[in-house]
């Protein structure tokens, strides 16, 4: 377990299970908890244990060992593995770079050490990211087709987890959860904040989420000051609640059809078009990624010159003269979370307020993956990449700075809701 930290709606954890039922031998899971994750700090490694301890409870209560060790995968697993003479390892699918490393290292240690099968399970996407397509797709419109073709055979209940009936008869030395809990803590970056974590706590934001505000998203999902989005990606990136399992609830819902084809466009397409550019672009987080176009106009206008420029130390301070995006820094450092529509304009003024696109990049995934919950995540790269190179988006016209990328504007936000009333509520939320 590493992507998806979970009991419930767990398709790898099922595979696992129904083959241990057939050979009628024990289930465990497997957990190693690195502590030198790249970018990760107190706030998500305290977000993720606390939401563990959950699941742990849960697996036990189904008679299934929660086996965690602190300490590098690609060490403890193996380690692990072998001691429990392990007939098949069935372990998550991940696109990240530092995580396809320790996914293939393990697989070769574990089959080289024990002889045992090593199975890959896609429990973050609805439609398995290498059946939706083979290849990197341009956008949206390109992957969109090739996912509905699929949802029928994908978009299904899964089974419930069973109360195993082969019990482990000698559990292995293994780390505790207070261990894991004090590991957490010792780490350094942002304090963490007022987020609950776990499986139970993120089902039922979500069917809050389909009963009071789902019917409102059509219409309101790209407006800051209108709290109609579901909060849930903290959620869906450490793995506490599976995709199809927010599909399903939200096409039970019964919400209107323009709010709900919204949501589930952004929830299935966005999200899987997004695992999609980091398993097939090696340079998901930099400026290789940038279609050939888009590398064509920032050249173009990189003499430019820039409204502003501000160093790392005042980004990361709020401390520019755009009062909006200010805001939206200040609402990430504080609540680990940013609107989405925020998110997209905060990243374009930082390429605004850069000598160079690589500075840009560099600048707003080190501060989305310092202070979101959701950093370090396939839908953050894919987004940066967007708004700062125009993945995934085609030529607008052309202008200073940005050249042909799409460009957001103060007065064009002012256009689009009350920003006063946004700036108004971080500031003060900010000096409490």
């Amino acid at each position: 377990m590493h992507r998806e930290h979970r009991s419930r709606d767990n398709w790898g954890l099922l595979m696992a299970q129904s083959l241990a039922m057939v050979r009628k031998v024990p289930l465990c899971v497997l957990y190693a908890l690195s502590p030198a994750f790249p970018e990760a700090g107190k706030r998500q490694f305290i977000f993720l244990v606390q939401g563990l301890v959950h699941t742990a409870a849960e697996l036990e209560a189904h008679n299934i060992p929660f086996l965690p060790r602190l300490g590098d995968p690609v060490r403890e697993i193996p380690a692990l593995a072998k001691e429990q003479g392990i007939s098949t390892l069935v372990t998550d699918f991940d696109v990240l770079r530092v995580k396809r490393q320790w996914i293939e290292n393990v697989a070769d240690a574990v089959s080289s050490t024990t002889g045992a099968d090593v199975l890959e399970t896609d429990g973050r996407n609805v439609v398995p990211c290498w059946l939706a397509s083979g290849k990197k797709e341009y956008a949206a419109r390109t992957i969109r087709p090739k996912i509905h073709r699929l949802l029928p055979d994908f978009l299904t209940e899964p089974s419930e987890l069973s109360v195993h009936p082969h019990p482990l008869k000698q559990r292995p030395a293994t780390a505790s959860l207070e261990e894991l809990q004090r590991s957490a803590k010792k780490h350094p970056g942002p304090e963490p904040c007022e987020w609950p974590s776990g499986e139970q706590v993120a089902y039922e934001a979500l069917k809050q989420f389909a009963r009071t505000r789902l019917h409102q998203y059509g219409k309101g999902r790209n407006i800051p000051t209108n709290p109609v989005t579901s909060r849930l990606s903290p959620y869906l990136h450490f793995g506490q609640i599976y995709a199809g399992r927010v599909a399903l609830e939200v096409l039970k819902a019964g919400a209107d059809r323009e709010s709900a084809d919204a949501y589930l466009e952004e929830l299935i397409v966005r999200r899987e078009l997004a695992d999609n550019f980091c398993l097939h672009e090696t340079d998901y987080d930099n400026t290789g990624c940038f279609a050939p176009w888009a590398t064509q106009t920032l050249e173009k206008h990189l003499r430019d010159p820039r409204p502003a420029l501000y160093s790392s130390e005042e980004f990361e301070r709020a401390q520019t003269a755009d009062s909006l995006w200010n805001a939206a820094q200040l609402e990430m450092v504080r609540t680990g979370h940013m609107h989405g529509y925020m998110r997209m304009y905060w990243a374009k003024k930082i390429l605004e307020w850069s000598e160079t696109p690589a500075q840009a990049m560099a600048q707003a995934i080190r501060l989305n993956d310092r202070y979101q919950l959701d950093g370090r995540d396939s839908n953050g790269y894919a987004g940066i990449a967007w708004s700062i190179g125009g993945v995934h988006d085609r030529g607008w016209p052309e202008r200073a700075v940005f050249g042909k990328i799409r460009s957001m504007t103060f007065n064009g936000a002012k256009s689009k809701f009350k920003i006063q009333e946004y700036i108004d509520a971080q500031t003060r939320a900010s000096l409490l």
